[in-house]
């Protein structure tokens, strides 16, 4: 059994929005000028995370998974995929508008495990910033109409952001990030996307990318429901746990710490991703230096840890 944390290495996918604050905001070696995305805590086919330490280095974490179900309390037998995703995204322009199923038509038309509910911290926002989420269409007949005729000004809700904000995007929502805004995005592992419209911009080979208008349609909830969050707050010591939202798939909370604190392990494992400054994780005497840019895993087996520093966290668990 694992007595330490599980570190993860990122996954950088190129986007055609993509850019280089990956590198000047958390120094990581991206492959391009086109870096969109880092995948920090992924078990997903299309990027898993590397495990950095301990007696699995060098496996993946859907290795782990798989194979040693017993650091996540995966019940036997369980051949569930692994439930969450958490990445890292640098909008250098504006990502596409679009939409994601949800877990019934996930498996019944695309044959995967999940849809995709996902959530939003902002790490970073330009001035002005703006991203769409939902859309004005009072009725399935009113929304096809408009995307028909392409009417997207009229149809899509735009939202101003800031550093700190927190966004809950559950599937069926109509959104996109906006140009200037880097996010941590927790979201269920899944990499379905219908892509709705595109600015009608074209790639490097001069052509436009697919759009799904008719799968997007079909998922699209109408008309849009705007969720109202309650953020609970915690102080423990040293530590602030502020909780940004407790659904179904996820439960996603900002922790600040001045100092140090002891905590618990009371889930089954937690995700950690640092967004701020450093300190020192300290398990079973093992002492582990963590700073901006740091994600890994709390296993199973940990029952109690130490944080000391000055750091923020954006931590996550099912």
């Amino acid at each position: 059994m694992y007595k330490e944390p599980i570190f993860l290495s990122p996954v950088f996918q190129e986007r055609i929005w993509g850019g280089e604050k990956l590198h000047t905001l958390y120094g990581y070696d991206i492959p391009n000028a086109k870096t969109g995305e880092a995948w920090v805590i992924s078990a997903h086919p299309n990027g898993p995370s590397a495990i950095t330490n301990g007696p699995l280095k060098g496996k993946t974490l859907a290795d782990a998974w798989n194979e040693h179900g017993e650091l996540f309390n995966k019940k036997a037998n369980n051949d569930e995929a692994y439930p969450l995703l958490v990445k890292i995204l640098d909008a250098n322009d504006d990502l596409s508008v679009q939409v994601h199923p949800n877990d019934k038509f996930a498996r019944e038309v695309e044959d995967q495990p999940y849809g995709k509910t996902e959530c939003w911290y902002v790490l970073s926002a330009d001035p002005n910033a703006e991203l769409i989420l939902g859309h004005h269409a009072k009725s399935e007949q009113e929304l096809e109409a408009m995307m028909d005729n392409g009417e997207w000004e009229e149809l899509l809700q735009r939202v101003r952001v800031q550093a700190g904000d927190f966004i809950y995007v559950p599937s069926g929502t109509i959104h996109a990030i906006g140009k200037g805004i880097v996010i941590l995005e927790t979201q269920q592992s899944s990499d379905i996307t219908y892509r709705v419209y595109d600015y009608d911009r074209v790639d490097a080979n001069g052509q436009k990318r697919d759009l799904h208008i008719e799968r997007a349609k079909q998922v699209t909830t109408v008309p849009h429901q705007r969720m109202a969050i309650e953020k609970q707050e915690e102080t423990i010591g040293d530590l602030t746990m502020k909780k940004l939202v407790e659904e179904k798939y996820f439960t996603v909370s900002h922790w600040q710490l001045n100092g140090k604190v002891t905590q618990h392990l009371s889930k089954d494992f937690l995700q950690v991703s640092v967004i701020e400054g450093s300190a020192k994780i300290t398990v079973d005497g093992n002492s582990f230096t963590i700073e901006k840019g740091s994600h890994f895993i709390l296993p199973t087996g940990i029952k109690e840890y130490e944080l000391a520093g000055e750091a923020a966290f954006i931590v996550s668990w099912v």
